[in-house]
């Protein structure tokens, strides 16, 4: 064949071709493609017959992630292989919405009788893909740079076992780890055993070792390992490292927030995994504001999500029972609680965020650069190593992996004290607020729900213009007197974002910098996170853009 008269314009001004070759397919020899790369895409035609419709495919490298070169073992084989792996969003079936769905691409290079010659290619094919994938990773949707994570990366990945319906060990097989490998990310697997595992884990570790650091729960563990994170005396480094988020729970609140910054349509359990995951693997790391919260009792606590009091709390906790159903369980908890609807009796208090506070720049924000950890260590998992766990459980046994101080840990300083930066805007919890803030005339609720993600759940968007970084707390309050009809019409109207629209006399939206609620019903629930805290007077300030999320 003339390879001249197939060969496509390398002087396109649009997308030039850098790259071309004719290669065979590695499932069917008989089948010859001609491939070429771009500054933007990887282009396979083929040069033999195909089904109409079907003979050229033109791929993003946009949705790549990643590309390696290998020979087989067979010594009589000169051949070397390209494989290349993307996640392009595509239509489902029987749907007209879109997710993202593997495709892979493998070509075998035999041009000479030198094996390797033949390997040298396609490692320089490899090397272009990846090379271009990244450039084109590295830009924001915005056309903003954000940080990216140093490649080959390497993360600890946390999963606790007995999350959401318990299915989060078979999930990481099917759909994390092959992923991970594709991207030639090296990865330790850490199976947590019991409540605060992870929180006591972080606190410790030499966070030297690793690159990222990635949950695959529901929001519950990320709640853990933000606040063991904020416990070490080297906390202002350790909040810095990167955080990625998976959804192995039930909620999935901060997976779908991730999946919702991306731009991306809503989907849910295993799309939004394989979204999530994607995410992961481009490794572009944004800021994320967490939210100091302060009880009558105990150390602050730090949040990355929501604060709730009333019906969302009520739900959350109640439908811990329906657990198995997954994240149908905040439905069933919903109807359950709409039965018999409770009033709570408080009073809120908050400071109003202006329109210089979302521009404002607090030292950790938007301008200042990230940077991952990079420091090598002796118990580090090799840049060099295979794409796989350095650390895998055997038999997915929870006592197999302890992480230990190490010598190169950071002792704790005598100059600086252990627990996150110092609040500026609230007074002591028991002192009158000062006279900017605005009281709420009402005293009797449904709810309280202040959040900093877009998702209270995978299918709930509760602050569909919030984003990780943009330093407010948006908060939301329902009157008592609405009807349970009217009620649950909101909930719904939440899972497309909609329930602000709906002009509810009952529903109040109020973005703020700092609250504080002081319950006067005897009984009830106040969650952070997910998870029950101490009932009585709380109150919380945010600190923007104080960690680092892995967004893609």
């Amino acid at each position: 064949m003339d390879q001249r008269r197939d060969e496509p314009d390398r002087n396109n001004s649009i997308n030039p071709v850098s790259l071309y070759g004719e290669f065979t397919l590695t499932g069917n020899r008989k089948v010859r493609c001609a491939v070429s790369l771009t500054e933007r895409d990887l282009i396979v035609q083929r040069l033999t017959s195909a089904p109409v419709g079907r003979n050229k495919v033109m791929l993003s490298l946009k949705d790549c992630v990643g590309c390696r070169a290998y020979r087989e073992d067979d010594n009589a084989d000169p051949a070397a292989y390209l494989a290349a792996h993307f996640y392009p969003l595509r239509r489902r079936w029987m749907s007209s919405k879109v997710s993202r769905q593997r495709a892979e691409h493998c070509f075998r290079l035999a041009v000479l009788q030198d094996p390797r010659a033949n390997l040298e290619e396609a490692e320089k094919w490899a090397r272009a893909v990846r090379e271009r994938s990244a450039r084109l990773q590295s830009l924001r949707r915005d056309g903003v740079s954000m940080s990216t994570l140093s490649r080959p990366s390497r993360m600890m990945l946390l999963v606790n076992p007995q999350s959401g319906k318990g299915q989060a060990l078979t999930l990481y097989n099917n759909h994390v780890q092959p992923m991970l490998s594709e991207a030639g990310v090296t990865h330790t697997l850490v199976i947590t055993e019991r409540q605060n595992h992870a929180r006591e884990l972080v606190k410790e570790a030499d966070l030297s070792q690793w690159d990222a650091l990635v949950i695959m729960s529901g929001d519950g563990l990320l709640f853990e390992v933000i606040n063991g994170l904020l416990e070490r005396p080297d906390w202002e480094e350790a909040v810095r490292t990167p955080l990625g988020i998976l959804p192995g729970g039930s909620g999935n609140a901060l997976a779908a927030s991730v999946h919702h910054y991306s731009g991306a349509s809503l989907v849910s359990t295993e799309e939004l995994l394989v979204s999530c995951g994607f995410l992961l693997c481009q490794g572009l790391v944004a800021h994320m504001d967490l939210i100091s919260i302060h009880l009558s009792s105990g150390p602050r606590l730090f949040s990355f999500l929501s604060l709730a009091w009333g019906f969302v709390a009520d739900v959350d906790i109640e439908s811990e029972k329906y657990r198995h159903a997954g994240a149908a369980r905040f439905t069933v908890g919903t109807l359950v609680r709409l039965a018999s609807l409770r009033i709570y009796k408080g009073k809120l208090a908050y400071l109003p965020a202006t329109e210089d506070d979302h521009s404002e720049d607090e030292g950790s924000g938007n301008n200042t650069t990230l940077r991952c950890n990079s420091q090598a260590s002796s118990l580090a998992p090799s840049r060099d190593s295979p794409c796989q766990n350095t650390f895998h459980n055997s038999c997915h046994s929870n006592n197999s992996h302890k992480v230990r101080r190490t010598d190169s840990t950071p002792r704790r300083s005598a100059s600086k004290a252990p627990g996150g930066p110092p609040d500026t805007l609230l007074p002591p919890l028991d002192h009158p607020l000062p006279s900017d803030w605005v009281v709420v005339q009402e005293e009797d609720f449904v709810l309280m729900l202040a959040m900093y993600q877009s998702h209270l759940a995978e299918d709930l968007l509760a602050a569909p213009d919030a984003t990780s970084d943009d330093g407010v707390i948006h908060m939301f309050y329902i009157r008592a007197g609405i009807s349970r009809t009217a009620l649950l019409k909101l909930f719904l109207a939440m899972e497309k974002g909609e329930h602000l629209a709906t002009n509810s006399q009952h529903l109040v939206h109020a973005k703020v910098r700092a609250l504080r609620l002081e319950p006067h019903s005897p009984k009830g629930m106040i969650t952070v996170d997910g998870e029950v805290v101490e009932y009585g007077p709380v109150q919380a300030e945010v600190h923007r853009g104080l960690a680092r999320l892995i967004t893609g």
